[in-house]
Parts: C-alpha cells; sequence; structure tokens
C-alpha cells in the first residue's frame, strides 16, 4: 500500500473500532489512517453519528467518548462530496458507500456488510473484510 490509497470505511467497522480498541476492525481502522486517506461523506457521517450516539453502547463506552473519537474521525478524514447515485446495492442504505468509493475514487471498501462484501469488487475497487485488509498490507 501506498499513501496515495484511499479508503472508505463502512459504519460496522467504525462502530467496532470505537468499542474495542484491540479488535480487528480497530487494526483495519487505524491502518487505513496510516496507509492513505480515509474518505467520508456528509451521509456516512450521520449514520455514523447516529449509530454512535445509541444508548445500548454506554455499556462498553460512554457517550462523551464515543463523540470524541467521532471528533478525531471527522478532523483526520477527507470530506467528499458524492457527486453519483448508485443503486446497485442489494441493501439500499449500503449505497452511501458505494456512492462515496466512487465519488472520492477510492482504492478500497473495508466493510464486514456481507451485502457490501458479495460486489467485490466494484468498479475496480476492492471491498474487503478488516482481516483481509489487515492481511494484505
Amino acid at each position: 500500500m501506498t499513501k496515495n490509497e484511499r479508503f472508505v470505511i463502512d459504519t460496522n467497522v467504525v462502530v467496532s473500532a470505537v468499542l474495542s480498541p484491540r479488535s480487528v476492525p480497530r487494526q483495519a481502522f487505524d491502518l487505513a489512517f496510516a496507509q492513505g486517506i480515509v474518505l467520508v461523506s456528509d451521509s456516512t457521517l450521520l449514520e455514523i453519528e447516529d449509530v454512535l450516539r445509541r444508548p445500548k453502547f454506554e455499556r462498553y463506552i460512554s457517550e462523551r467518548e464515543r463523540l470524541q473519537f467521532l471528533a478525531k474521525f471527522i478532523r483526520e478524514a477527507r470530506l467528499i462530496e458524492v457527486t453519483v447515485a448508485i443503486t446497485d446495492c442489494r441493501d439500499p442504505k449500503d449505497n452511501k458507500f458505494l456512492e462515496l468509493a466512487v465519488s472520492g475514487e477510492a482504492t478500497s471498501i473495508i466493510s464486514g456488510d456481507a451485502d457490501l462484501l458479495v460486489l467485490h469488487p466494484f468498479r475496480d475497487i476492492t471491498i474487503v473484510t478488516p482481516q483481509s485488509f489487515i492481511s494484505q498490507a
């Protein structure tokens, strides 16, 4: 991997990274930032924030800590304006990650979501699990 790599990290990986600092998703999350540029869009950030605010996560990590993690994530990621509409995913809620990846010229999407993984590769963009991403590094 080179610093020219551009990554999209889906919500389930970000949330797992927040909740479990020693997990494979956290390792993939940290590696993506170390190896390239992580891309976000308004719609992906809104979903991540919405999920991180859920009270059920309070037993693992406080809302304050989750939102601090989110703020750091926003500062370090690159905001991309989505310029394409995509409807190829069998779960319409996941199209926003494909749209971000295409609009931001991503090289990879890091996801644990079967609805995205089944599309690998998507328009020359690799879609990999956190474990596969780490293994390819």
